[in-house]
């Protein structure tokens, strides 16, 4: 007997025209078009989703780094002078402080300069 998939074939092709739904031409309207371009889409999104950590990271080095030479100190040493300190505050806080609150930033910095 054979199978006959019209039902499960048909869900399948709706399905990735649902999620194609929105592209451009016949990448919306056109099945083997559209399923390339939401293959390619995932695999944008999930590489995607690594940048935005590397990224983010990035800017908020340069952030800590614009605080660290208003004070007259490297990003390097800031960093190492807060390890020797015992102080553990991950870069999102740091370059939020800098931003934010740039008296409690200098103080940092100050136990940052004694403790290189």
């Amino acid at each position: 007997m054979r199978v006959k998939r019209s039902v499960n074939a048909l869900k399948k092709r709706r399905a990735i025209l649902k999620q194609a739904k929105g592209y451009w031409g016949a990448r919306s309207k056109l099945y083997r078009v559209a399923k390339e371009a939401v293959y390619k889409a995932g695999k944008y999104a999930y590489i995607g989703r690594k940048h935005r950590k590397r990224d983010f990271r990035r800017l908020w080095i340069v952030r800590i780094s614009a605080g660290c030479k208003q004070n007259d100190i490297s990003y390097s040493k800031f960093m190492f002078g807060l390890k020797n300190a015992g102080i553990t505050l991950n870069r999102k806080v740091l370059s939020n402080m800098a931003i934010e609150n740039p008296a409690d930033f200098t103080k940092l910095v100050e136990v940052a300069k004694a403790n290189i």
